[in-house]
């Protein structure tokens, strides 16, 4: 089991920063995949950014150029450097892991979310 504890939420004004972390835990082998997701209200939950073991990322176009992820191996942690927010940004995010538990297992996994709300 891999348990995400995502940080770093709140309310910030159009065109300010905020930086979301996550944190993974528990047993398992390795952790291959990271994603940020958001999900806004009365709209589906769309990917918002990617990075793999191996370092490489990913981003939606709706935010690329103004959002960076990251990670920090040793501590199993993600984070997401969020720029320039704009009203659009408002949503629940989402932190989902691919971790290896076995051998023959991948599963995946979702933190609890985090509100962020971005004032105009």
């Amino acid at each position: 089991q891999v348990q995400l504890v995502e940080s770093g939420g709140g309310l910030a004004q159009a065109g300010g920063s905020l930086r979301l972390s996550c944190a993974a835990s528990g047993r398992f082998l390795s952790i291959n995949v990271m994603r940020w997701y958001r999900q806004a209200p009365g709209k589906q939950r769309e990917l918002v950014a990617t990075i793999t073991g191996g370092g490489s990322t990913t981003y939606a176009d709706s935010v690329r150029g103004r959002f960076t992820i990251s990670k920090a191996n040793f501590n199993n942690t993600v984070y997401v450097e969020m720029n320039s927010l704009k009203p659009e940004d408002t949503a629940v995010y989402y932190c989902n892991a691919e971790a290896r538990n076995s051998a023959w297992t991948v599963s995946n996994y979702w933190g609890q979310g985090t509100q962020v709300t971005v004032s105009s």
